[in-house]
Parts: C-alpha cells; structure tokens; sequence
C-alpha cells in the first residue's frame, strides 16, 4: 500500500516526503514512509498539511512520540503554512504496506 498523495504542489510534497524519510520508528531500522506508516498527505492549495498515519501497533512504544517528531519536524519546512496530524489504526497496519526497500532492508523479500 502506498500513500494517498493529494496536492497541486509537486516539489514541496517531495520535500515533505523526504522529510518524513527522516523519522524512524525506534525498534525498526526502516523509515515511517518505507514502512507504510503514512497513509495519506494532504496539502492545500494555502501550504495547509493534513498527514493521516498510524503505528506498527496501538501498543508502541514510540506511540506519542514518533507523531510528534513527525510534525514537528514538518512544521518547520520551509513553505508549509500549518500541519495536522492524525493518529489512525484503520486498517491496520501490516507488513505487507511495507515497500519492497523495507522488506529488502528487514529480510522479507
């Protein structure tokens, strides 16, 4: 699965898509975007950004602050006017939305 990309901005979402590359989730060596996590990017014709994401569990460790990191780390990119982040776990996340880079990196493929 892949994320659902919504935006008239190409070359700031592929800011925003190289930034979210930056965060990992701590008990996988892999990004959040290669591992699935980001169902969905949403940015405005006004620099407004919506992420929808979820986690590899409910119980993760890494449940409050790997949402932040993200948006924190998003707010701060050039040209984004606001960030909101929503927290999701439908669907649920399987290993099967991981890209093949992720499953490459993780030994699945």
């Amino acid at each position: 699965m892949s994320a659902i990309i919504i935006t008239k901005n190409t070359e700031l979402m592929q800011r925003v898509i190289d930034e979210i590359k930056t965060c990992f989730d701590p008990e996988i060596p892999v990004d959040v975007w290669e591992l699935g996590l980001i169902y969905e990017l949403n940015l405005n014709d006004d620099s407004d950004l919506q992420v929808v994401m979820t986690l590899t569990s409910p119980n993760c460790p890494a449940a409050e602050s790997l949402p932040a990191e993200i948006e924190g780390k998003l707010k701060l990119l050039p040209g984004i006017k606001s960030v909101e982040l929503k927290l999701t776990f439908e669907p649920s996340w399987t290993k099967e939305m991981m890209s093949e880079v992720a499953q490459l990196e993780l030994g699945f493929m």
